[in-house]
């Protein structure tokens, strides 16, 4: 969540930011100045309300003792009204708030200094590239045209409806294969694995910053509850609420879960394969750390996420995302592409980003230093460490065969019984 104080010191400075991510209405800034100043001016009337209720208190006796009829009824009916007004104050003011904390759900997070600006992906930077694009000596297919009979998009429609599919066989092997590798490298980065659910509460998904503003992207039961886009909301959400230990920071969780999401608005060739699903498979890393150390865990979380690609031997390049192609909970992020020679083109595998302080005001996590200080709110971080489906597309179109086998990466040859080539 934004905080207001920022708003009401530099109103400029978050128009700037909205700007340059493509907002062209200001007006929610400017109402939380409005009521500011309106919640300010009530708090002042309460106060003055107040005072005069204890100074005509401190006088009631006296009155009582030595005024007239007029006059003790007169302080009696005074002291009720003023009882009765301050009493009115807390619920204006209340009010107030809540209408705030609405428009402020509403806001962007500030990017960092070091995001590039633009409005799309155009004006994304490419800051590093690993290895090399693979030479073939034959046309080069697509994912869908190698692993024809080991994914079944047909009885995924009559299961559940478009861009839900079905994995068997050597498919089926090499999603667990690549989940199992993908769990062990983290663990060998210090993260603990996590099983989370996938079933989550609105408060989960607010407090991950989910909602409001993705709700129509969501799966939701009829009792309110949602299915995630992704583990970064259980995993973020594991200690809402909480004040944490200095000495556990930082705290590192991975978890492997299907993932749920509309993705509205995908055409072309997106629609074909396996590159855009409804339901698809993730590993997510999630840090919980302090302030100052939340850039250099980015680099961190980063390198985490590159090394499967670099151990699987695939081509990459990293980018820098500028403000218009920012997501709405970031601060900063990195995306890593992935080379498909089947399409000839580079594809998202794994975005990395700090949310700074603002998942972890929404859902109120903080850390105390010492015990003579006060609790402060953690930074968080999140990169998909990796896109399971996307990775599978990946090593399919890079390794693939002239005789239309794909050969496995040598990382993954011990979680598949050693096999060397699949979809023979």
């Amino acid at each position: 969540m934004f905080d207001v104080k920022l708003i009401l010191s530099n109103p400029d400075k978050v128009k700037f930011n909205m700007k340059n991510r493509n907002y062209t209405d200001f007006s929610p800034v400017d109402e939380i100045l409005s009521l500011s100043e309106r919640r300010k001016a009530l708090i002042t009337e309460s106060e003055q309300t107040r005072a005069r209720q204890m100074s005509r208190s401190k006088e009631m006796p006296l009155v009582m003792k030595n005024g007239t009829p007029e006059e003790k009824n007169a302080i009696k009916e005074e002291l009720k009204e003023l009882s009765e007004k301050v009493k009115s104050y807390g619920p204006l003011v209340k009010d107030i708030e809540d209408k705030i904390d609405k428009i402020v759900m509403s806001l962007p997070n500030m990017f960092a200094d070091s995001t590039p600006l633009g409005k799309d992906e155009n004006s994304n930077v490419v800051v590093k590239t690993y290895g090399e694009k693979p030479v073939f000596d034959f046309q080069p297919k697509e994912h869908f045209d190698i692993a024809t009979t080991t994914i079944d998009f047909e009885r995924g429609v009559k299961l559940s409806g478009s861009r839900f599919i079905i994995y068997k066989s050597d498919m089926a092997k090499l999603e667990r294969a690549v989940m199992c590798f993908m769990l062990d490298n983290a663990a060998k980065n210090g993260y603990t694995e996590i099983v989370p659910p996938v079933m989550v509460s609105r408060e989960t998904m607010t407090g991950s910053g989910q909602l409001p503003k993705f709700e129509d992207d969501a799966y939701k039961t009829t009792d309110d509850m949602f299915m995630i886009p992704t583990a970064e909301v259980s995993l973020v959400n594991m200690h809402r609420g909480e004040i944490l230990d200095n000495s556990v920071l930082p705290i590192k969780y991975a978890a492997y879960t299907p993932c749920f999401r509309r993705e509205a608005g995908s055409y072309g060739k997106d629609m074909k394969g396996i590159i855009r699903l409804h339901q698809f498979n993730k590993v997510e890393l999630v840090k919980f750390c302090r302030p100052e150390e939340s850039m250099a865990e980015l680099d961190s979380l980063l390198a985490n996420a590159e090394e499967i690609l670099q151990l699987l031997g695939i081509h990459y390049r990293v980018v820098n995302l500028c403000s218009g192609d920012l997501g709405f909970n970031a601060v900063k992020t990195f995306d890593i592409e992935v080379w498909l020679p089947g399409q000839q083109t580079y594809r998202e595998i794994s975005s990395c980003s700090s949310t700074g302080d603002f998942q972890a005001r929404r859902a109120n996590i903080r850390f105390r230093r010492d015990a003579n200080q006060k609790p402060e709110l953690v930074h968080l971080l999140n990169g998909s460490g990796l896109a399971i489906d996307r990775t599978l597309v990946a090593i399919i179109e890079n390794y693939q065969q002239s005789d239309g086998s794909v050969k496995v990466p040598e990382v993954l040859k011990k979680y598949l019984g050693g096999a060397d080539r699949l979809f023979l």
